[in-house]
């Protein structure tokens, strides 16, 4: 697996670009035109501190914080396209795994991208060519945190819970000491939700499944202590995964009934 990162992605696109990709998948040309426009001749104040100094004029690049930004990149990356049948392209704001770049006026950050080997042959002694981009080795690490999930050479999800485990414990500090100010129960409630629970169930339908009942316990420890603390009962984390993966799964099959519908 080869995660590779870009320097100010969305810094370094060049409107013409994405306007003719735009037309390709089908945009009408106004619409083309009004998006070539927004993205041409922005004014870009340039601060120093608490100073304004001047204003730039700035035609290249999306706006940062524009809600309209990761769309467009994500419309500007959808000709990257896998090769080889045996490779396999996911992309994500700008983050990927495996890139044209060049052509697209994309910049490698090869100090930031990483080779992580998953090998599960019997050759226990197996050695690997390192990887090198532009005639710098990249670096091959044991794992990775990937869109907030940990990714490691066993495919194991140990080194993920951990992480959530410690992660969620260190909130429930914060727990105990509103509840020592004595808020209201509704408050509790929705601090924990938004700030222990987000954590424990993050993306927990592409691991939780797959985890072993020691870590699943020890999640589910962090829970308990929760309900201890400002006694009220929450959500199991199994019932959490099953509600979330029957969710997806109707998401899915709607998707597939839209897309073969006549």
């Amino acid at each position: 697996m080869l995660f590779m990162d870009h320097s100010s992605a969305f810094n370094t696109i060049i409107p013409s670009t994405p306007t003719s990709k735009l037309e390709f998948l089908g945009l009408s040309q106004p619409l083309c035109q009004w998006i070539s426009n927004f993205l041409t001749d922005r004014p870009q104040a340039v601060r120093v501190g608490k100073h304004t100094a001047s204003t730039l004029t700035l035609s290249t690049g999306a706006p940062q914080g524009c809600v309209l930004s990761p769309l467009l990149y994500s419309l500007y990356t959808h000709d990257c396209v896998a090769t080889f049948n045996s490779t396999t392209i996911i992309n994500f704001a700008d983050n990927t795994v495996v890139r044209w770049c060049q052509e697209n006026n994309l910049l490698l950050n090869v100090s930031k991208t990483k080779v992580l080997i998953v090998d599960f042959s019997t050759k226990r002694e197996r050695s690997y060519q390192p990887l090198n981009i532009s005639g710098t080795p990249v670096k091959s690490v044991d794992s990775f945190r990937y869109l907030g999930v940990h990714i490691t050479q066993d495919l194991f999800w140990s080194c993920h819970t951990n992480t959530m485990e410690e992660k969620a414990r260190q909130r429930l500090y914060h727990l105990r000491r509103l509840r020592d100010f004595k808020l209201p129960s509704q408050v509790l409630k929705t601090f924990y939700t938004c700030t222990i629970e987000s954590v424990l169930t993050g993306s927990i339908t592409s691991w939780f499944g797959n985890s072993t009942m020691q870590d699943r316990r020890a999640l589910q420890r962090v829970v308990r202590s929760a309900e201890r603390t400002i006694h009220t009962k929450f959500s199991e984390l199994q019932d959490i995964y099953s509600t979330r993966c029957r969710t997806r799964a109707r998401k899915i099959m709607k998707d597939l009934r839209n897309a073969f519908s006549p």
